[in-house]
């Protein structure tokens, strides 16, 4: 079965959450693979940049963007369960 939304699609759940919500995942919940500091920085930014939109939207009556505030904040909190198995094996001195 294909899911389309938008015209366009989505090869999967993440992506199609992408595609309905406008929300990029990485953008705030962080990218699977490794990221220097300063890439980690970066991306930080402009997700708390994104997020400042999102409520200010919010605040002025957009009720899809005040969703969308919640559900990128959810995401800031979370940690990739892979990142969190490679910092784990690093904890304890496992071969990666």
């Amino acid at each position: 079965m294909r899911t389309f939304v938008a015209g366009q699609e989505a090869a999967d759940e993440t992506e199609f959450v992408e595609l309905a919500l406008g929300i990029d995942v990485d953008l705030f919940r962080g990218p699977l693979e490794q990221e220097t500091d300063e890439e980690r920085r970066a991306r930080r930014d402009v997700a708390r940049e994104v997020l400042r939109d999102l409520r200010e939207s919010a605040e002025v009556g957009n009720e899809v963007a005040g969703w969308d505030a919640l559900y990128a904040d959810a995401l800031t909190r979370t940690v990739p369960f892979v990142r969190a198995a490679r910092g784990q094996r690093a904890a304890t001195g496992a071969a990666a």
